[in-house]
């Protein structure tokens, strides 16, 4: 009985030290960092607004964590990443989650429309305009730096949208910023500094590509029947095969010494049918933040979302196509019965029902009030 006890004390003592290891492992203050914000909450927040997009928002995920750990490069921005997919599938909006989750705003970052630079001379709008010229001496340009730095404890967001529709010599301006984190302008009286930033990058090359792919195009499949014949590409996965078309795109548009300044490549899946639901539940939500000032709500049954949802579903178009549908179905006639409310009316719920060719609205859940018959896109 004596061996028996000294053993059962003893493994007493080693769970009570364990246990002891544990708390005070867990009472330990965190890695110290200068960023103060918490990676977890900020994905949690990114991963309710985008949908369908898994693996960007994990890449997502491990670049914070870096960012937030503050073992980037000195020398250059924190991160540079180009978003490539067709439109509506998320590549800005995720940009703006990421910047709300941080800042506090989905506006809270430095956004540059591309496509508005698409001649030569619009290099200046970014560089400043060289000596010599009007406005050299004021340095104006689009940055607005105050966004771009960001603050000891919160990165800077930087947003370059649409970029393979600038002209090549305003890609190039960008050639040190995104290997030095510094730009000069042109008059040399002021430098703007993107080290503490996180640089994006949207283009929509390989759009096409990507859309065949989701149709199921002839041309889709004679591409995937050549990449298969290839001993090399033996079980490599359809994804393999369109990442390496979108990039083979991308170096056709972009030159080396550029793609070589990018840190990480996302290629955006297109939506599929089954990733509508969550995007038109965020929709409906917003709509109902909006018109609380009415005293109202609007909610749905299934067969009216799952008709909205068929309505909206555009594998080109993307979530785009959903919002139109929305605007179709739900907000018009939304705002043909918010014009016969009076202001002191009570707070009202409508229900939204689904009928086989229309959609049927009800107030309270009793009374019908509205009802549209062909609904269409």
């Amino acid at each position: 009985m004596s061996f028996i006890a000294e053993k059962l004390k003893t493994i007493h003592q080693r769970q009570e030290q364990a246990t002891g290891e544990e708390e005070d492992r867990s009472s330990s203050p965190r890695t110290v960092t200068r960023f103060r914000f918490d990676v977890d909450r900020v994905m949690q927040q990114v991963r309710s607004k985008i949908f369908g997009q898994d693996e960007a928002v994990g890449r997502l995920e491990e670049m914070l964590r870096v960012v937030w750990s503050d073992i980037s490069e000195p020398a250059r921005p924190l991160y540079v990443a180009l978003f490539l997919g067709p439109t509506g599938v998320g590549k800005t909006e995720t940009v703006r989650a990421l910047a709300e989750a941080i800042h506090g705003s989905a506006e809270a970052f430095c956004r540059i429309d591309m496509n508005t630079l698409a001649q030569e001379h619009y290099a200046a709008a970014l560089t400043g305009a060289p000596p010599g010229y009007v406005g050299s001496k004021e340095g104006m340009s689009l940055f607005d730096m105050q966004r771009i730095e960001g603050s000891y404890g919160k990165p800077g967001i930087v947003l370059f949208d649409e970029l393979e529709k600038a002209n090549d010599q305003v890609i190039y301006s960008l050639l040190g910023v995104l290997d030095n984190g510094m730009m000069v302008l042109s008059s040399g009286e002021k430098t703007i500094n993107f080290r503490n930033s996180i640089i994006f990058m949207t283009s929509n090359l390989g759009a096409q590509d990507i859309t065949e792919f989701a149709d199921g195009s002839l041309k889709a499949f004679w591409k995937k029947l050549g990449w298969y014949a290839q001993p090399r590409h033996w079980g490599a996965s359809e994804r393999e095969l369109l990442r390496t078309i979108v990039q083979k795109k991308t170096e056709r548009r972009f030159s080396p010494e550029f793609i070589n300044r990018i840190d990480d490549v996302y290629v955006f899946r297109w939506l599929g049918r089954d990733g509508l639901g969550p995007i038109l539940d965020s929709l409906l939500d917003s709509l109902n933040r909006r018109v609380l000032k009415h005293r109202c709500m609007v909610q749905l049954d299934p067969s009216a979302k799952e008709l909205v949802a068929s309505l909206g579903f555009d594998k080109q178009y993307g979530a785009r196509s959903l919002k139109r549908a929305v605007r179709t179905c739900i907000e018009i006639p939304l705002a043909r019965l918010l014009g016969n409310r009076r202001q002191d009316d009570p707070f009202v719920t409508y229900y939204v029902r689904g009928k086989r060719n229309g959609l049927e609205w009800y107030e309270d859940d009793e009374r019908l009030v509205y009802e549209a018959r062909g609904v269409t896109r």
